[in-house]
């Protein structure tokens, strides 16, 4: 790019900049130095190749989708929590905003995230073991108890039966008082990425995606605020995929849920803004940095030469940040404490919309209150005392991390191609389809996964307290341990709710959303009738297996 266009485009972001909310605060460096918002090259400057990296807040977007950096907004701390029941994580969460989160993010145990009610035979021992159980509407008014829904934005972290668990969250607002119409919160809903890594489905594909289909429909006529979709690497990256890998298959996902809306009529400069996306912050520095970088450059291409999205915030892509648990060690876990800071500020540096941090002691259990806090603190002073809100991008232009981004770039292309090949039209969605029914991206991460472990293994990559500095004095953690009495107290109490409801009700109400099944009719109003009447998520669940099936992952060896 010639120097007369970078000028040019300072120019536009300088108008740009001066036009846009900022945050009331010290934007100097620690010695009382005052520093740019941005940084480039010298307006009498060609730079081959900057139009790729350009400006914060325009397309491609590399540096961010503000003019203002985090100067206009921080990102949002949104720490993920859930354990035992309803009433233990509400207290969790209240003390959680009470320390400064700005959010809500909701881990769920496995028979909930498997459409299991707590009392369901295969739930035994597992009930509040890995999140919160929930099991009717009631259990989420329980949840958000003295918690202003209307204005407390809420993720939930589910796929298989999310939008079971969407309608019970809406009973539970509206139950609160709360104008749906305002909420404002993110439902990860993400089936691609269970078949393709994390293995919590309830139905054959094809079931799944007429589901989402329909969520997107409801959402975007009566809950425009809220996003259905949040486009999920983090478990992907987690399985042993690569970082080129995460950021190919979840794009790639999220190319599948364009074609989706597009396939259900919905206008592409509508609904895309309200897909996000949730990626992993691992532990090489720079690389994740370069990985967020490219995302955003990747997502704004595609959508607007591939599926003709014209408004700025169709081209964003915006996303939520979990630091890496698999990273964490159980030996030395007090050093996970460092290796979390490290992941949270590649996170920053690289432009996060929310970020989660792992607790020290969650490779052993559950958080307890202090670990939790300190997780907590460590964003706060990334946020309050680091400086690196301060300037946008302000890695942006090294010749390191240019690369790195320009490789990963390149990377994820190659994927793309070799996942439109799969499918038999060309399209992404059919792709994906075939890439799962061959096992194609699993056998991809597996391999990933191999050649990192037999790194590991020859001490060609080094992890401290695992295979290096082994000697320790540290001592034996204290870890928080979910009573046997939770799973107890939950199923009593869930025995008294179906003896309290109406049962005629219920069975109406779940013989109507099986009806709309068969029909084709969006099948939302007719599930939340059914959340109103007390069904449970397992009955909810257990009706659509009995008309589409369950689905079973084919043997391979």
């Amino acid at each position: 790019m010639d120097a007369a266009d970078i000028a040019a485009g300072r120019e536009r972001w300088q108008r740009r900049y001066d036009a846009a909310r900022k945050r009331d605060a010290d934007f100097t460096t620690l010695s009382g130095a005052s520093v740019e918002p941005v940084y480039g090259p010298p307006g009498d400057t060609a730079y081959p190749g900057f139009d790729r990296i350009g400006w914060p807040g325009e397309f491609p977007y590399t540096r961010g989708l503000y003019p203002t950096g985090y100067r206009g907004r921080t990102w949002t701390i949104r720490q993920f929590a859930g354990f035992g029941n309803a009433r233990q994580t509400n207290e969790r969460y209240k003390m959680i905003l009470a320390n400064g989160g700005g959010g809500l993010s909701v881990a769920f145990d496995m028979p909930t995230l498997m459409g299991r009610d707590s009392d369901d035979p295969q739930s035994g021992g597992e009930v509040g073991h890995c999140g919160v159980a929930i099991d009717s509407a009631a259990d989420m008014e329980v949840l958000f108890d003295g918690i202003d829904l209307e204005r407390t934005t809420t993720s939930m972290t589910i796929s298989g039966p999310a939008v079971p668990i969407f309608v019970m969250y809406l009973v539970a607002a509206e139950r609160q008082g709360a104008d749906l119409h305002k909420l404002d919160g993110t439902l990860q809903t993400d089936i691609f990425k269970e078949y393709i890594a994390q293995k919590e489905w309830l139905f054959q594909p094809e079931p799944h995606l007429r589901l989402i289909g329909d969520l997107m429909e409801y959402c975007a006529a009566e809950i425009p605020r809220y996003k259905p979709l949040s486009v999920s690497g983090y478990h992907i990256r987690e399985a042993g995929s690569t970082a080129a890998q995460e950021l190919a298959y979840t794009l790639a996902d999220g190319f599948g849920y364009v074609e989706l809306g597009l396939s259900r009529g919905l206008d592409v400069n509508q609904f895309a803004p309200g897909l996000s996306f949730f990626f992993d912050a691992h532990i090489d520095f720079f690389e994740e940095i370069a990985k967020f970088r490219a995302a955003r450059r990747i997502w704004a291409r595609h959508l607007r030469d591939d599926y003709g999205a014209t408004s700025e915030k169709a081209l964003w892509l915006k996303f939520h940040t979990q630091t890496a648990g698999v990273s964490l060690t159980a030996q030395q876990p007090v050093n996970n404490v460092v290796r979390t800071a490290v992941e949270a500020l590649a996170a920053v540096l690289g432009g996060t919309n929310s970020l989660h941090t792992n607790a020290l002691d969650e490779t052993l259990a559950l958080p307890t209150d202090e670990s939790a806090e300190i997780a907590l603190r460590t964003q706060q002073v990334l946020m309050e005392e680091t400086g690196v809100v301060n300037v946008a991008d302000p890695l942006g232009g090294s010749w390191y991390l240019e690369e790195l981004t320009d490789r990963i770039e390149a990377e994820a292309e190659e994927i793309f191609a070799r996942i439109r090949e799969l499918g038999d039209d060309g399209s992404i969605t059919a792709g994906i389809l075939r890439g799962i029914e061959d096992g194609w991206f699993t056998a991809n991460i597996a391999e990933a996964a191999f050649v990192y472990q037999q790194a590991v293994e020859k001490g060609e990559k080094r992890t401290v307290g695992v295979n290096a500095h082994t000697a320790t004095v540290a001592k034996e953690l204290e870890i928080l341990r979910v009573s046997h009495e939770v799973e107890i107290e939950q199923n009593r109490a869930l025995g008294a709710r179906r003896s309290e409801r109406d049962p005629v009700r219920v069975k109406t109400a779940l013989d109507l959303m099986v009806a709309a099944a068969r029909s084709g009719q969006n099948m939302i109003p007719p599930m939340l009738e059914a959340a109103r009447a007390e069904a449970t998520l397992g009955e909810i669940c257990g009706a659509l297996k009995d008309e589409w099936g369950i689905y079973r992952e084919p043997a391979r060896f």
